[in-house]
C-alpha cells in the first residue's frame, strides 16, 4: 500500500502532471478562450454562458489565492466576478465597450494559468557567509589574582 506524506507535496514525474497544476491551467484556458469568443457577435445565450464560465473561473481562482494568501491577485479577480457575475449582471449595453474588458480578462486568465511561479531558494541552498573564527591566545585570560581559600 502506497501512503502520501501529507507534509510533502506529491511531486509529479518528467511527462506525468501533477493536479494542482493542471486545475488552474485548464480552468484558465477556458475561460481566456470563452472571453476571446465573446469578441465575436453571437446571441445573447452565449453571453450568459460568459458569466457563468468567468464568474465560475474566478471564484476558483480566488479561493486558491485566499488559501496562498496572495491578496492582491484575489481583489483582481474579485472585479472580474464582480463584473461578469451572472446574479447581478452589469450591463454595458455596448459592445465597444465589452471587447476590450473580454480581451483583458482573456489576457489576465492566461497569464494566470501559464504563468511558471519560480520555486523560492531553499535554506541549505543560500549561500552562506563564512565570517573568519577568532583565535584565542593563552595570554588573553583573565587570570585572578586572588586565590580561593577554602
Amino acid at each position: 500500500m502506497i501512503t502520501k506524506d501529507p507534509v510533502k507535496p506529491s511531486v509529479a514525474k518528467k511527462g506525468q502532471h501533477n493536479s494542482s497544476v493542471m486545475l488552474p491551467r485548464l480552468v484558465g484556458a477556458i475561460c481566456a478562450i470563452a472571453c476571446f469568443v465573446a469578441i465575436l457577435r453571437l446571441p445573447i445565450g452565449y453571453y450568459t454562458f460568459l458569466r457563468n464560465i468567468i464568474s465560475l473561473g474566478a471564484l476558483i481562482f480566488i479561493y486558491s489565492w485566499i488559501k496562498q494568501k496572495n491578496y492582491n491577485l484575489v481583489i483582481v479577480f474579485a472585479l472580474i466576478l464582480i463584473l461578469f457575475n451572472p446574479l447581478f449582471p452589469i450591463y454595458l449595453h455596448r459592445k465597444s465597450i465589452w471587447i476590450p474588458l473580454d480581451i483583458i480578462t482573456g489576457l489576465l486568465f492566461l497569464i494566470i494559468a501559464f504563468y511558471k511561479k519560480s520555486e523560492p531558494v531553499k535554506q541549505d541552498e543560500k549561500e552562506t557567509e563564512i565570517l573568519p573564527v577568532q583565535k584565542t591566545y593563552s595570554r588573553d585570560r583573565i587570570v585572578s589574582s586572588k586565590k580561593e581559600i577554602q
